[in-house]
């Protein structure tokens, strides 16, 4: 087995913390609520349903304090850049910041499940105390519980006593008597808006129906408002009394209860009060700092400088902006007013720092990228004047795995169909980097896959690759950049007759390239071992983009073959989130 701990270690323990802090917290609250002597006579009327509505409910609030802090890019971003110092394997966890967003939202889902239900339970109880207290379920009655219960909900706001149950009219709907109340309206608002963003969120939805996805997910605001507004009315009351009323006494005479009685006063009630905002208020904020950041960058001016439309439906645009500064392997969020006033789309750099613009590679899938293509006159065959050209606004650049790769001795760039896309951005990086000879580089050597479904999709990375490939063998540096280039289907007989007539020439027929193209899928856990025995004793940077289930197989492959030696070769698996 492999050394699992330098890929899963710091995720299983990050999980296991956040895990941990939900058990304490359910466990710590229904403890609570189940033996608080505050909570004695609630108790009487609920059951345990008070400590299964209270104990999620702090762990929603935990969980509603995490959820938006992934999805604060700068924030990430500034962390990444703050990280320097960090081991590489905590700055990993970054990139996880979406996945995290998810897993914390099925929590919440989890919690409000068992929220919502104990307390549709527990209104039930409530009316059915003020209805006939001598005749509740799933309770004992001895020593005269029904009259107790009786006296509990006759008690209201007067001269010597507060209320416990806010239910005053018998016989009442458990629906109405709920929506009566700020927490009732205001939890239903909060469930029905969890439920529309969850189920628009599903991965089907997001690649089909990306602007539903888009719109139904800003009902946030809506579930935060509701969330922060939830306990005003303060239902859940505790006693506040205990010093001249010991419930465990006085709850035998509860006939004797009075303000005048000076060993058992009549008990006092009061609700705990809003207390989610003191838990949500500052990821709130931070988030609100977040959107004036974007608003902000939004508004600064963007130029189109060229479009360039490239086989397989990708369309190139070169733009500039002023003031802009990017990392290799960063992405950016385009968003295009005369398509959507609200939809922005994330896009990885393939530009280089040291060019004079920055540039994207965007696959034409979908209404939004079709409605782009033809704004920026991709399908004119006529040149177009730059005043023809769409308002484009801009966010970021943000920070991904990519940028990690000059952390690395050896590096492993894998890329599936416009997956490539932010190893273009890196490969450029890499060279004017390694030509500059004031520059020491810790990166020595770098393997370059790319997977390609078909011909088409070559034309525009290929010369790229030929560009670097032709500079090398000038430097004398061919060993730097070993690529391999994989075409997985595309090619009819005729095609196949052609390659094999060309077989032996020294440039590839497809690409132009030397090296050949290798036709069907990549045997990984032979590459593995051979990167694996050619650099021993080293760390290996393996950096993926493209689908999950090729990113499954090689997060497999680096926890196989990292060496459980810590003298032996290590390879750290990093994949790009969006």
């Amino acid at each position: 087995m492999g050394d699992w701990l330098v890929n899963e270690g710091p995720k299983w323990l990050g999980l296991v913390l956040w895990f941990g802090i939900n058990i304490g917290l359910f466990v710590g609250y229904f403890l609570f609520y189940h033996q608080g002597p505050q909570f004695y006579y609630l108790r009487l009327l609920l059951g345990q349903g008070l400590a299964w509505a209270r104990a999620p409910a702090a762990c929603l609030n935990f969980n509603c304090l995490l959820i938006l802090l992934p999805v604060c890019r700068n924030l990430i971003s500034y962390l990444r850049g703050s990280c320097g110092c960090c081991r590489r394997s905590i700055r990993r966890q970054l990139d996880k910041n979406i996945t995290f967003h998810r897993a914390v939202a099925y929590m919440i889902c989890l919690h409000t499940a068992i929220h919502f239900g104990a307390h549709c339970y527990n209104l039930e109880l409530l009316v059915a105390a003020q209805t006939d207290p001598y005749n509740l379920p799933f309770f004992s009655y001895a020593n005269d519980t029904g009259g107790l219960i009786s006296k509990l909900t006759s008690l209201q706001d007067g001269a010597g006593s507060t209320y416990i149950n806010f239910v005053r009219v018998p016989n009442s709907d458990p629906i109405i008597e709920g929506l009566k109340t700020v927490a009732g309206v205001t939890g239903v608002v909060i469930t029905l808006a969890l439920i529309v963003m969850v189920s628009s969120s599903t991965e089907v939805i997001r690649r089909s129906y990306f602007e539903v996805f888009w719109y139904t997910h800003h009902l946030f605001i809506i579930f935060f408002i509701g969330l922060v507004l939830h306990g005003i009315g303060g239902i859940v009351r505790g006693q506040t009394n205990l010093d001249v009323h010991d419930p465990a006494e006085c709850f035998k005479r509860y006939l004797e209860w009075s303000p005048d009685n000076g060993t058992c006063v009549t008990p006092q009630f009061q609700g705990g009060g809003a207390q989610t905002w003191k838990w949500v208020l500052a990821p709130m904020i931070l988030y609100v700092a977040e959107r004036c950041i974007r608003f902000y960058r939004s508004q600064q001016k963007v130029v189109i400088t060229k479009v360039v439309k490239h086989p397989s439906k990708v369309l190139e645009l070169q733009m500039k902006k002023r003031g802009f500064r990017m990392q290799a392997g960063q992405y950016i969020f385009l968003h295009c007013p005369s398509i959507s006033r609200l939809e922005w789309h994330p896009f990885t750099l393939t530009s280089a720092p040291q060019e004079d613009h920055f540039s994207v590679h965007i696959r034409i899938v979908g209404d939004w990228t079709s409605a782009l293509s033809k704004a920026c006159g991709a399908e004119e065959p006529e040149f177009q004047d730059a005043w023809k050209m769409p308002q484009i606004a801009v966010d970021g650049p943000f920070g991904t795995a990519s940028e990690d790769i000059f952390r690395y001795q050896v590096g492993v760039l894998v890329g599936a169909g416009i997956g490539v896309t932010p190893f273009a951005s890196v490969l450029k990086y890499i060279w004017y980097q390694y030509c500059n000879p004031d520059i020491t580089l810790k990166l020595k050597k770098v393997y370059f896959y790319w997977i390609c479904p078909d011909t088409l999709s070559f034309e525009w990375f290929a010369d790229l690759l030929q560009s670097l490939e032709n500079q090398m063998l000038e430097r004398g540096m061919g060993d730097f950049l070993s690529y391999n280039i994989y075409l997985t289907r595309g090619w009819d007989a005729n095609q196949a007759k052609n390659i094999i007539l060309h077989e032996e020439e020294n440039s590839d027929v497809i690409t132009g390239l030397q090296q050949k193209t290798h036709y069907g899928r990549p045997h990984w856990d032979q590459i593995f071992s051979n990167i694996a025995q050619s650099h021993t004793g080293v760390s290996v940077g393996v950096f993926f983009c493209g689908p999950k289930g090729l990113s499954s197989t090689l997060h497999h492959m680096c926890n196989q073959h990292s060496s459980s030696d810590p003298r032996g070769v290590h390879f750290h698996y990093n994949k790009e989130n969006f």
